[in-house]
This record gives structure tokens, C-alpha cells and sequence, in this order.
């Protein structure tokens, strides 16, 4: 590999890891929202969140344009393109995340009922915990070039997604306030676009995992049904 070629491919990875950091930074700051006290978000947080959410579009938009100029310019090899392409489709799923964590912090404050919020917080913040453990893995598994990270995170999708339904289950028994339908209507409402957000966290989680195997061994995973084949 020439000197050119290999200062732009490390520059992808560089670029790579910083947008990697901000991402997980704001999966912190989620859990530090949802494990906070009712439905109000303090003011220093959101400043962080809206800050970084605008430092992951533009990272987004960097990576991208610079990924182009490398194929354009240094003509990688099959190998070489097939870890750009990885890393490629990885930015656009953490860039997802950053959206998905927006769209939930925009979603707690309108709340109505606190008490049913504060009830099911625990199991909302058990559920956040693992698909942001599965994001960690996933870009891990990428970093570290090791599979297993990579197929213990496809693996888990299904555990989130089973999560979702139970906690919504699990939310609508608990509610016997019949007096305030229409508040606990706007509440399931939003509680289940919470949750629908966390899981798709996951599913993005799932494709960081598949780009990386495909970026270790050209294995296309993203239509297969058996992850052991």
C-alpha cells in the first residue's frame, strides 16, 4: 500500500473512532435522562445532547465525503474497499442512533403521567442499558477485528425485541386510572415511541455488527437467518 493511500485509510478509521465516541457519549447522556427524577430534562443535558447531535451530522457528512474522495483518488483493492464500504455503512447507523436518541429525549417531556412513567423508568432504563451494550460490542467487534463481539450483538436483537413487547405488556396492565384515559392514551403513546426508538438503537446496533463481519470476511449477513451458518 502506498503512503497516500495508507494515511487516508487510517484517517477513515480515525474519523471513524471520534464519531464512535460522540455516539456513545450521548447513549450516556440518554441513560442519565432516563434515569433522572420525573419527565423533566435538565437544561446543561440538553445543551450536551443538542451539541453533540450536531457534531455526529457533521462527522456523518465528513466521513462520507472523505470515503468518496478515497475510492475516487487511491483506487483501494477488493480487501481495502470492502473496509471502506464497512465503514461506510457504519456511519450511517450511528449516525441513526444520534437521531433515535434525540427523538426520545424529545419524547419524555410530553409525558402526561409521571407516576406511570416513574413505574416503568427502571425497566425502560434495563432495556436501554442493553442496546447500548450491543452498540459498544458492535463497533468494538470492528475495532478489534473480533467476530464474536460482532455475533454476540445479532444474537441480542432478538432479547431487545422481547423486551419491547413485555414492557408494554407490562405498562398497560399496571394502569388503572380510569378517570384520566385521555392522559394515559398520551402516555402509552409516547412511552411506546420511547421504546420503539431504544429498539431500533438495537436493530442499528445489528447492522454495525453485520458491516463489520462483512468488513473482516466479506460475509454478507444482513439476509441470513441462522447466524451459526
Amino acid at each position: 500500500m502506498n503512503t497516500q493511500k495508507e494515511n487516508a485509510m487510517q484517517q477513515i478509521r480515525t474519523q471513524f473512532d471520534d464519531l464512535s465516541k460522540v455516539v456513545l457519549q450521548q447513549l450516556d447522556l440518554l441513560e442519565k435522562v432516563i434515569n433522572g427524577n420525573g419527565t423533566a430534562i435538565a437544561a446543561d443535558l440538553l445543551i450536551e445532547l443538542n451539541a453533540n447531535e450536531e457534531k455526529i451530522d457533521n462527522f456523518e457528512i465528513q466521513i462520507s465525503e472523505f470515503i468518496i474522495d478515497t475510492i475516487v483518488l487511491q483506487k483501494p483493492v477488493a480487501s481495502e474497499l470492502r473496509q471502506v464500504m464497512a465503514v461506510y455503512q457504519m456511519i450511517s447507523n450511528l449516525e441513526r442512533v444520534g437521531d433515535l436518541v434525540m427523538n426520545i429525549v424529545r419524547f419524555i417531556p410530553r409525558i402526561q403521567d409521571v407516576d406511570i412513567y416513574s413505574k416503568m423508568s427502571e425497566v425502560i432504563s434495563n432495556m436501554l442499558i442493553a442496546s447500548v451494550s450491543m452498540v459498544r460490542k458492535s463497533i468494538l467487534s470492528f475495532v478489534t477485528n473480533d467476530k464474536e463481539e460482532a455475533i454476540w450483538t445479532i444474537k441480542n436483537d432478538a432479547v431487545v425485541d422481547e423486551m419491547n413487547h413485555k414492557l408494554i405488556k407490562k405498562t398497560i396492565t399496571k394502569s388503572k386510572y380510569p378517570e384520566e384515559t385521555q392522559h394515559l392514551l398520551y402516555t402509552f403513546m409516547h412511552l411506546n415511541s420511547i421504546i420503539s426508538n431504544i429498539e431500533r438503537i438495537a436493530d442499528h446496533a445489528t447492522n454495525i455488527a453485520e458491516a463489520s463481519i462483512y468488513a473482516l470476511e466479506g460475509k454478507d449477513l444482513r439476509h441470513q437467518k441462522d447466524i451459526d451458518e
